[in-house]
């Protein structure tokens, strides 16, 4: 993978673990943020990291950030602060912009003002968990869409010993199966076997519709 650089504005817990990881990854990353210490914890995580204004292009120009493949907003509270940090990075020509928000409406500036994508992490994480407790045999829970979201899930007792190919997913269920967990290998197998039978210690990614895929995890 080529490496890339990424430019993260705003170091609290969501910024700075979103620098750290893509710099784990291989990639150039500056941090900045206006609090000394937290760029001061970060700074061995990351290629660069500085104390300066996101909202400063002489600033963000000096830290090279013209030139970044993406850019990572987490303003915390200040929504001001992330509505001009994120046009000061669309003025450095930075494709693609990622915004942490704090609510509905200042989603909806940001989307105004052309961001690539919204992240609202606390939204995100309630609407996993309550989808979690209410079907417990849902391990993980992710929304694609409106209507369309992949969950991994346990294999249901009923299924235990069966094939993907006996149990027709798509056609009573309408799911897709997209990949297939060996737990005891700790193996993702993306194009699982259709013949293969389902074991307890597996578990199954699935996609599909909201309400077919909690039909499903109903199944005992």
């Amino acid at each position: 993978m080529p490496v890339k650089r990424f430019i993260v504005v705003g170091l609290g817990n969501f910024g700075s673990a979103v620098a750290e990881s893509l710099h784990q990854q291989g990639h150039d990353v500056i941090a900045l943020d206006n609090d000394s210490e937290k760029v001061n914890v970060i700074a061995p995580f990351v290629s660069r990291a500085a104390v300066g204004d996101g909202q400063n292009l002489k600033i963000l120009e000096k830290l090279g950030a013209r030139g970044s493949d993406a850019g990572v907003v987490s303003t915390g509270d200040d929504i001001t602060a992330s509505i001009l940090t994120s046009m000061a990075l669309r003025d450095l020509k930075i494709p693609l912009i990622y915004v942490k928000v704090i609510s509905r409406d200042h989603a909806r500036v940001m989307e105004k003002i052309g961001v690539t994508e919204t992240i609202f992490p606390e939204r995100e994480s309630a609407q996993r968990l309550s989808t979690r407790i209410i079907n417990r045999g849902i391990l993980n829970y992710y929304r694609m869409g409106t209507s369309l979201s992949i969950q991994e899930m346990a294999v249901p007792s009923k299924w235990i010993g069966k094939s993907l190919r006996d149990l027709e997913l798509p056609r009573k269920y309408r799911i897709s199966v997209i990949a297939l967990h060996d737990v005891l290998r700790d193996e993702m197998i993306v194009v699982p076997n259709p013949d293969a039978p389902l074991r307890d210690s597996d578990t199954l990614l699935v996609a599909g519709k909201d309400e077919d895929l909690s039909q499903v995890a109903a199944v005992d």
